[in-house]
């Protein structure tokens, strides 16, 4: 498809909500309306060459899903239903939420679960996120000192979810559109 598609799992409706922001700042000519993934198959999200995934993180690090406490399906389910797809030649950008106060241990670890899903499946990742302004004591989703994803913390610093919104799309969207180009 010639937009990005915009994909999450969600417990509480917070990542459906962010996923509703990214999609209405890149606007409908450049991003498809954001779809849970309790509703859809694996190959609704292959049609898609550039992918922006979201997650909450839910459980102890674990990929969001009624195994990990979610009263609804999640990415757990999605990705039991999903097999191995091949996702070579796509190129997938990641958000997370977390709460560093509450969960400082295991901070946005979800984020990293999904990550290395996805990187498993051979997709091509762009948009990893500085870890300065965030205070937290562990997150497996910091790889070489950065996060894997923009990670937003709703609950602590909810005032910087739009400012960090905008800055990780002008990182990511250049790169997921020129990805939508190539295939074209």
């Amino acid at each position: 498809m010639k937009t990005i598609g915009i994909f999450f799992g969600t417990e509480t409706g917070t990542t459906r909500l962010i996923s509703k922001k990214i999609q209405k700042k890149l606007g409908d000519a450049v991003a498809a309306k954001p779809l849970n993934v309790n509703r859809i198959s694996v190959e609704d999200m292959l049609q898609y060459d550039a992918l922006i995934l979201g997650t909450p993180s839910y459980g102890v690090g674990a990929i969001p899903g009624r195994s990990a406490g979610c009263q609804e399906a999640s990415w757990e389910e999605f990705l039991a239903r999903a097999g191995t797809p091949d996702f070579s030649g796509k190129r997938i950008a990641f958000f997370g939420l977390g709460a560093q106060e509450r969960y400082a241990e295991r901070f946005a670890n979800s984020l990293f679960r999904l990550y290395e899903t996805f990187a498993g499946f051979g997709a091509e990742i762009v948009g990893s996120w500085s870890t300065e302004g965030y205070s937290f004591e562990h997150s497996a989703a910091v790889q070489d000192g950065r996060f894997v994803g923009l990670v937003i913390d709703e609950r602590t610093q909810g005032m910087f979810t739009n400012d960090r919104l905008d800055a990780w799309l002008a990182q990511v969207a250049p790169l997921l559109l020129e990805k939508i180009a190539e295939a074209a």
